[in-house]
């Protein structure tokens, strides 16, 4: 039956070209708006670490004396140097993480080239296993070179390309701020989406978080080394009171690192909770903090709470999906414009026995080919919405792109848009009354 109500939509479809053209059209550049937004947010506000997101967590205490009074509210986004440190050296989690980052002059004395100024992350060996990063030559430095202070670098694959011209540059040495560091490991090509390990304040940036999609960092060194090379150089998130040195953050009263801790069992989590819960009830009690507030997010809680997708973003998608709602109901007008012009061919097959619910398929059968029309219509227009982003002067132009599962939502979409807008036409379709249409004939 199914095939006979395809073979006369497909009829209906071609008696009427121009209608059926102006819904094909109304349907197809709704879905191309729509999709085009969709997937760009869905690139945006995806799972960078599928599978492991779950097992990673941002734990904070608040090191603030009494009497501060300034915002953010506590606890702050990141930590301030002696907390780090001494959750680090706890080795509470499986695996765990420091993360700093800091502009650098960088310079390869095999390059004749100008120095460059770059960005570098100081982190230490765990961040490496921890966060799968893959690597094209070498490796990770080890825990012995981070205790060690070791003069050594792990480098991306675009400053590898740029100096080296993507050969291995293991063993080659680069100047960092004048101090020499042996590259140990060069990176594949790595972009995670958003740069996850340095999210912080998202949510006082008023929707302008575009540069948590920037290109990951140039050079990787261990956090204790970088201290000394690039000290003076760091860039705190927040202070209580003036450092006494500007740059110099080792013993200021400034909040400036992040720790990353990856917890593999729901006891190991509940404990974790529990150690640094401890742990600032016992820098209270020395004086050092003047309340116990702690939190520990997820990785994807901790993306939310900074609001990583650009405001600008979420407002283009419900732009796109009203844009959506106007186009369905052309759609809908101009399916009850076709369906009641032929009321006279509906009344005849009322009167030879079509049941109303048979009237009803075919009608719904013709909106939905004229659907799956319209997706393939969208689909092209899509395509285009995406090239034009790729376009753009944003930091996460380069991401977009359509893949396997935006691919099938397209056309879904565009099947339930048609069904939808179908369904009233279709519905005043089947209640035509044979006997009145029949006088008329």
């Amino acid at each position: 039956m199914f095939a006979y109500y395809l073979q006369l939509g497909l009829r209906s479809l071609r008696r009427n070209s121009v209608l059926t053209a102006l819904m094909v059209l109304a349907i197809a550049v709704g879905i191309g708006a729509a999709m085009t937004t969709l997937t760009v947010m869905h690139l945006l506000s995806g799972d960078p670490l599928p599978g492991r997101s779950a097992h990673i967590f941002y734990p904070q205490v608040d090191a603030t004396p009494a009497g501060y009074t300034g915002t953010p509210p506590h606890p702050m986004d990141m930590l301030d140097y002696r907390s780090a440190v001494d959750l680090w050296r706890a080795h509470h989690a499986d695996r765990q993480a420091l993360v700093a980052d800091s502009p650098v002059k960088l310079q390869a004395p095999e390059s004749k080239g100008p120095p460059r100024m770059l960005t570098m992350l100081s982190t230490t060996a765990g961040f490496f296993p921890m966060f799968k990063v893959p690597f094209q030559y070498g490796s990770a430095w080890t825990p012995a070179d981070d205790e060690g202070r070791a003069r050594v670098a792990v480098i991306s694959s675009y400053l590898n390309n740029r100096l080296f011209g993507g050969a291995d540059s293991v063993g080659h040495m680069l100047l960092l701020r004048n101090t020499a560091v042996r590259i140990v490991g060069v990176l594949a090509p790595w972009r995670p989406s958003p740069q996850f390990y340095d999210v912080r304040g998202g949510r006082y940036a008023q929707g302008n978080t575009a540069s948590f999609y920037s290109r990951t960092e140039d050079v990787f060194t261990p956090f204790f080394s970088s201290l000394q090379i690039n000290d003076g150089h760091f860039q705190q998130f927040s202070c209580w009171a003036m450092p006494k040195k500007p740059g110099h953050l080792v013993d200021s009263p400034c909040a400036w690192v992040g720790l990353w801790v990856q917890l593999d069992t729901p006891a190991k989590i509940h404990a974790y909770r529990r150690f640094i819960a401890n742990y600032a009830r016992h820098q209270k009690a020395l004086g050092r903090f003047a309340n116990t507030d702690t939190r520990m997010m997820s990785l994807m809680q901790w993306l939310a709470f900074n609001h990583v997708v650009p405001s600008n973003v979420k407002l283009q998608a419900w732009l796109a999906f009203a844009f959506l709602a106007i186009c369905l109901f052309n759609t809908v007008g101009l399916l009850l414009a076709k369906f009641l012009r032929r009321a006279g061919e509906i009344g005849v097959r009322r009167a030879l026995g079509a049941s109303r619910g048979a009237v009803f398929s075919q009608c719904l059968t013709e909106a939905g080919l004229i659907g799956l029309v319209g997706g393939l219509g969208g689909l092209l227009l899509t395509l285009l919405g995406l090239w034009i982003v790729r376009h753009q002067d944003t930091p996460y132009a380069d991401l977009v792109h359509l893949d396997l599962s935006m691919l099938v939502v397209t056309f879904v979409l565009a099947l339930l848009v048609s069904l939808l807008a179908g369904t009233l036409p279709a519905l005043r379709a089947s209640r035509i009354a044979p006997a009145l249409q029949l006088k008329t004939l």
